[in-house]
């Protein structure tokens, strides 16, 4: 009772802290920000410090710092190790934006009608971060913290957490602990509480192609020597073929199988398919063929063109038959699919397809393995008894379609399960133009983190 008081007594200063968080521009993948993304660890540093942390500290690594932080209690307690990311997407394209990527508003819409707060980092993963420190806050100021806990907030996830495992390694016995609790994920629906179960692994490949030595007159040569964008476009588009399935050879050889009862259930969660269209302007869904919405986005992996540029692009015409083309593209991979095999397959096959009149660079970026975590676990009982209290419904299980790969790294190497515990909605536009985050979606997720370590403390005593 005492901490619900203070919670709810303090949520406006929870909501200005965070909105102060959110006008910090760290952007990982822009060295231009470097700065910035070095400002926000400080800030999460300061945040945890006066929320009445211990042993606060911004862990240089070789890339962004990572935030580390810890209440022991009693040693005999269960310890629980809080991961999130202060790192965030470019806000490109800005245009875009109806308002400033990094000056905060809040409005209300029809999804959230108590107001959303519009900002790049809202919801991934700022906002969701941000509630565990000040749940924490809530639990030590009415001394109901029942257990340990600890923090690492890192500040390279948007660009593949590409230091975050030799952090682990150089620092296992300091991580240890009995679990880890994410809040990166999403619910299905505000009325319809879940928790994430399984999550998709992640290659991500930058292509080159290269045609003549110069920028040409496309009249002059136009017809005799091969274009590279033209090339790149046919190359992209033979990798899928009409059924929209991935042509690379090999690609689906280590896909786990989902058995026809798992994928009805799955299917059972509420989703309205014509509410999808309409809330993203769009004639009609588009996949694998065999496969529904729900299991496309999930249990399915994909290939997708995720940027393509060269040539000409500025205003006005200029006839020109370009050098170059690049283009950045992403798979998102299931269970038991390697990123590593996946990845080394598609370079052999895109170099294969190229024709002699161009040259062709595959250049790796970064990747990651999916994940599945099971559901008869003390970790995975206490998020659902915890939703359950706070939504007053029993939460489903459901799959991400997204990737967080510190999950299978954290298990790896730390040797623990993960619980995927986030409060976002998939319609809350991360990673685009006008990312939002429900402020009933904060508040809620404040309201729940306490009763997972009230629940999971009992659940492990027993």
């Amino acid at each position: 009772m005492a901490l619900q008081q203070y919670l709810e007594t303090h949520k406006e200063r929870f909501l200005n802290e965070l909105l102060d968080l959110l006008r910090i521009p760290s952007v990982s993948a822009d060295p231009a920000f470097k700065n910035d993304v070095a400002k926000t660890a400080e800030f999460v540093k300061d945040n945890l410090i006066a929320a009445g942390a211990d042993n606060v500290e911004v862990c240089p690594t070789n890339g962004h710092p990572i935030v580390y932080a810890d209440k022991i209690i009693d040693p005999t307690l269960p310890t629980i190790l809080v991961y999130g990311h202060y790192d965030v997407q470019p806000a490109d394209p800005i245009e875009l934006w109806d308002s400033g990527p990094f000056d905060p508003i809040i409005k209300k819409t029809d999804v959230h009608p108590d107001g959303a707060i519009f900002a790049r980092g809202a919801c991934d993963d700022k906002g969701q971060a941000f509630m565990h420190i000040k749940a924490f806050e809530g639990m030590l100021a009415t001394d109901s913290l029942p257990c340990n806990v600890k923090f690492m907030i890192e500040g390279e996830e948007e660009v593949g957490s590409v230091h975050l495992g030799q952090f682990c390694n150089d620092n296992k016995e300091r991580l240890s602990c009995d679990m880890i609790l994410v809040s990166d994920t999403s619910i299905i629906a505000n009325d319809t509480p879940s928790i994430t179960v399984g999550l998709r692994g992640l290659s991500y490949i930058e292509v080159e192609v290269i045609g003549p030595n110069r920028d040409l007159h496309s009249g002059v040569y136009g017809g005799a020597v091969a274009n590279p964008i033209n090339v790149l476009a046919k190359m992209i588009a033979s990798l899928q073929d009409e059924d929209n399935k991935i042509t690379i050879p090999g690609f689906y050889d280590d896909v786990a199988i989902v058995t026809d009862q798992e994928r009805a259930e799955m299917n059972k969660a509420p989703f309205d398919i014509e509410h999808y269209k309409k809330d993203l302007v769009i004639g009609d869904v588009h996949g694998e063929k065999g496969y529904t919405t729900i299991e496309r986005a999930s249990i399915r992996p994909t290939l997708d063109c995720n940027g393509i540029w060269g040539g000409y692009i500025g205003e006005g015409a200029k006839t020109v038959l370009p050098s170059k083309a690049f283009a950045k593209i992403s798979m998102r991979l299931v269970p038991n699919q390697s990123s590593d095999v996946i990845t080394e397959l598609f370079k052999k096959h895109f170099e294969s397809i190229a024709p002699d009149s161009v040259q062709v660079i595959v250049r790796p970026h970064h990747g990651g393995e999916a994940a599945v975590t099971p559901t008869d676990t003390p970790e995975y009982q206490a998020a659902y008894k915890a939703m359950q209290k706070t939504y007053g419904k029993n939460p489903l299980p459901a799959r991400g379609g997204g990737s967080i790969p510190i999950v299978a790294l954290f298990e790896k190497v730390l040797g623990v399960k993960t619980v995927l515990m986030g409060f976002g909605l998939n319609s809350d536009d991360i990673h685009s133009p006008n990312e939002h985050y429900g402020l009933f979606n904060f508040y809620k997720g404040i309201e729940t983190i306490p009763y997972f370590y009230k629940y999971y403390t009992e659940l492990k005593s027993k």
